[in-house]
């Protein structure tokens, strides 16, 4: 075999490894607990910071998989991103604001738990007291 097809053997071998390694990268879809988006917000502002908030049903609270639904959601330099969780079957908000208080306080009982990164990358995952 000559020099050139082992180097277009060994390029071909890495293209499919590359796609294949892609495509097979874990998501959402992977994580336990059957997790629902029911709300979103996202400000207009694409030039300053990018504030996210999601609202989530989950279908019980499996504390590690919420916080690693949170990373897997989309976060921009010097933005926020913030993740209420709510068990599923509970009353959960379907219109989300910007500010401290993202969802109307009638929800405030019903939520699990929150994941927040800030705008410098710090993250907190806070479970709520089970009520």
């Amino acid at each position: 075999m000559k020099p050139k097809h082992i180097f277009i053997a060994l390029a071909v071998a890495l293209i499919v490894w590359f796609i294949y390694d892609s495509f097979s990268q874990p998501g959402v879809n992977d994580l336990e607990g059957d997790f629902k988006e029911v709300a979103f917000y996202r400000n207009e502002n694409n030039t300053g910071p990018v504030i996210r908030v999601y609202a989530v049903t989950v279908n019980d609270t499996l504390w590690q998989q919420m916080q690693d639904y949170g990373n897997f959601m989309p976060h921009t330099k010097y933005g926020n991103t913030k993740v209420y969780f709510f068990l599923e079957g509970s009353p959960a908000p379907d219109v989300l604001e910007p500010g401290n208080e993202n969802f109307a306080a009638r929800f405030q009982e019903f939520a699990v738990a929150r994941y927040e990164k800030d705008a410098m990358g710090q993250i907190t995952f806070v479970p709520y007291p089970y009520r």
